[in-house]
């Protein structure tokens, strides 16, 4: 499912126009993204978590010539589903 999809469901499910709903979407992904950008945790109740945490830095390896290079370290952002996301 794509975002434009995903768009549809919500007009559906909700009565919403795809107008609204497109809204709506951009809203809630904007106010999740700007939480995790100043490192907080985001949790939906039955959906799942998302949360900022610090990758180290580490060694790798370029596939092409073999040479060992440096990777620094960053933050990335991890999810892990919620319970009721079991199929």
């Amino acid at each position: 499912m794509n975002k434009g999809e995903l768009i549809d469901a919500i007009a559906k499910g909700s009565g919403l126009t795809k107008a609204a709903s497109e809204k709506a979407l951009n809203a809630a992904l904007g106010a999740i993204t700007g939480a995790l950008k100043k490192g907080q945790r985001v949790g939906l109740v039955g959906f799942g978590s998302w949360k900022v945490v610090n990758r180290a830095a580490r060694k790798g390896k370029n596939p092409q010539t073999g040479a060992v290079i440096n990777i620094p370290a960053k933050k990335v952002v991890k999810f892990k589903a919620g319970a009721d996301m079991s199929l």
